[in-house]
């Protein structure tokens, strides 16, 4: 069954990744296999995508019904004003998909559930997957969008594996863990994956836990030019959550623009349920959690996600709202 957050909300996966890194492959596979979820798909342009026309029952409608139960749209219009007229069909589907175009910025598709209070209502943004062309992402590191596409992820497909060493592959994971901390890695040959590792993970939901690597945690000075990179922060003492608040929102109104990702669960001072929050550039949004277990470590964990990051005050900041 498909992970909700409630009866009512519907999750969404936003499927990014950049210009023929599988991303259509991987859509196709959601849309023919026989997955027992009812899964809508909203694609960016349905002429640049190229699904298969043999999936699509009536091409000269905006919203199409798939012959295994599944919907598809086009992105025309206002991503508001699609969902507005898939939720007519409500009954359908059980699961949406939104795939970006190959140069988007997933940013703007992220922060709409955020923004939208009719959105968050109805929706809950289930994980931000990432297809990337493992043989062909080292002619791409110059282009900001596929290193935004890594930043945003909560899933990474490293794809077309076969075609790389195994030599490769080790360098070009750990490129991307220093990227981004937080993103599951799965291996991949034509987007062959397990539905279940991809739809209904609860991955951008807070209510799972940061996985904060400790090796990341060290002294050492990390050499950081401008591409994209990941600062972790693990503090054991309580935190005054106003302070943390306000320091917060500061960073994000001056340092907004260069942080695509930031993650949060916090030990709040005389608080017995964990405060988790994530933004996304100058958007963030917090909620009390479930109450911490008896057996679990009561510690905060931060993670920022972006570039021209000032670790060393990001470190200052984070420690004057210990308690």
């Amino acid at each position: 069954m498909v992970a909700m957050a409630s009866n009512s909300t519907i999750p969404v996966t936003v499927l990014t990744g950049y210009l023929g890194a599988g991303k259509t492959t991987l859509l196709n596979r959601i849309l023919t296999h026989e997955h027992g979820k009812k899964v809508a798909v909203i694609v960016n342009e349905y002429g640049e995508v190229g699904i298969d026309n043999q999936l699509v029952i009536d091409a000269d409608e905006e919203i199409f019904e798939m012959n295994n139960g599944c919907i598809c749209c086009t992105v025309r219009g206002d991503l508001i004003r699609i969902i507005g007229n898939l939720m007519k069909r409500r009954h359908k589907f059980d699961h949406i998909v939104i795939e970006t175009t190959g140069l988007a910025d997933p940013a703007p598709v992220i922060q709409t559930f955020f923004v939208d209070e009719d959105m968050q209502e109805k929706l809950l943004l289930d994980a931000v997957v990432t297809v990337i062309d493992a043989k062909h992402i080292q002619q791409h590191w110059d282009a900001h969008e596929a290193e935004e596409q890594i930043a945003f992820a909560d899933i990474i497909l490293l794809n077309k594996t076969d075609l790389v060493s195994a030599e490769e592959l080790k360098e070009l994971e750990a490129k991307i863990k220093g990227m981004n901390r937080m993103a599951k890695i799965y291996h991949t040959q034509n987007s062959a994956v397990e539905m279940d590792k991809i739809l209904g993970v609860k991955a951008f939901d807070l209510s799972n836990a940061l996985e904060v690597d400790p090796e990341f945690l060290g002294e050492e000075a990390h050499e950081h030019d401008n591409s994209v990179y990941s600062i972790a922060m693990v503090e054991e003492k309580p935190i005054d959550t106003n302070k943390l608040k306000s320091w917060i929102g500061e960073v994000l109104r001056t340092q907004g623009v260069d942080i695509f990702r930031m993650k949060g669960i916090i030990n709040g001072q005389g608080m017995d349920q964990r405060l988790v929050f994530q933004g996304v550039h100058m958007i963030f949004d917090g909620t009390i959690d479930r109450p911490w277990k008896p057996e679990e470590k009561r510690r905060s964990e931060l993670v920022f996600i972006g570039r021209n990051l000032d670790e060393e005050g990001l470190r200052k900041g984070f420690l004057s709202c210990i308690a």
